[in-house]
């Protein structure tokens, strides 16, 4: 067998791989999108019965699932938006600047990763109780979103920081912009996509979030938290629509977000042509 025989075989197997990987990630949200448009006999939506689109016409017919959404909705947009701003700010504080504790603080950037979901919601709400905390709830919420959203979207922001090229910088101050007309006519616009895409990861890690949620929510009730009560009562199809929603809205920003790092790559490969010398 040839070298380019083998080669050859081995592409379709890592493409075979690819596609049962995607595949298999992609069943259960096909499930959901398809149990979205059942009509279920009884309470709860795991059978398939019929082709139905009352769930849409009501899709939140569900007493309280329209507060948990909306409640989810808030925590999530905050906690991006904070989270997505002191990462950003972060990733360019140590991509850009040597200081003391630089190491100690990229180590630390990455415990919230490593450690278990149920370990972190058991800490948090330990800090809260001992900070005496008047009362477990929205707030608390939000402040342990940000906390561990915090570490991803450093870590996506600094990956996208790492290979950007110093020289636009350094050209557009030689033009006489100053350091704040630099960071925001150069540097945000180019590293744009980067912080979209840590914002849209830091929202989807939000608005999913149980375990953590559920250790430092008190009475307040998120979309999972609903979710998770509801599923020892009843599972109604505006479950499923609500989450197919969700699916293609996150969907639809991702590809926004791809199309904008495109540009964004394009226009940084973007070189003026040399000028010609002329002869002597």
């Amino acid at each position: 067998m040839t070298a380019a025989l083998r080669r050859r075989g081995l592409d379709w197997l890592l493409n075979v791989y690819a596609l049962l990987a995607l595949v298999y990630l992609l069943v259960p949200i096909a499930v959901i999108i398809v149990f979205s448009f059942n009509n279920p006999v009884g309470r709860f939506n795991f059978i398939w019965q019929e082709f139905s689109v009352d769930a849409w016409k009501h899709p939140f017919a569900v007493p309280g699932v329209q507060d948990a959404l909306v409640t989810s909705l808030k925590i999530a947009a905050l906690s991006t938006l904070i989270a997505t701003a002191l990462g950003t700010l972060t990733a360019l504080a140590l991509v850009r600047y040597e200081f003391k504790g630089r190491a100690p603080v990229n180590f630390f950037i990455f415990i919230p990763l490593a450690t278990p979901e149920v370990v972190l919601g058991a800490a948090l709400l330990s800090q809260f109780l001992n900070w005496g905390s008047p009362a477990l709830g929205f707030a608390t919420i939000l402040i342990a979103h940000v906390m561990f959203n915090l570490s991803f979207v450093v870590i996506t922001v600094r990956s996208r920081l790492i290979g950007f090229d110093r020289a636009l910088e350094e050209a557009a101050q030689d033009l006489g912009a100053t350091p704040w007309q630099t960071f925001r006519l150069v540097t945000l616009p180019l590293i744009m996509p980067g912080v979209l895409a840590a914002g849209l990861l830091a929202f989807a890690l939000s608005i999913d979030d149980f375990v953590i949620t559920n250790f430092n929510s008190g009475s307040t009730i998120t979309f999972p938290l609903f979710i998770w009560g509801a599923a020892r009562v009843a599972i109604q199809p505006q479950i499923y629509v609500i989450a197919t929603m969700i699916f293609l809205v996150t969907v639809a920003a991702m590809i926004v977000t791809v199309w904008q790092q495109r540009r964004a790559e394009r226009m940084a490969a973007v070189r003026p042509d040399e000028p010609e010398l002329s002869p002597a």
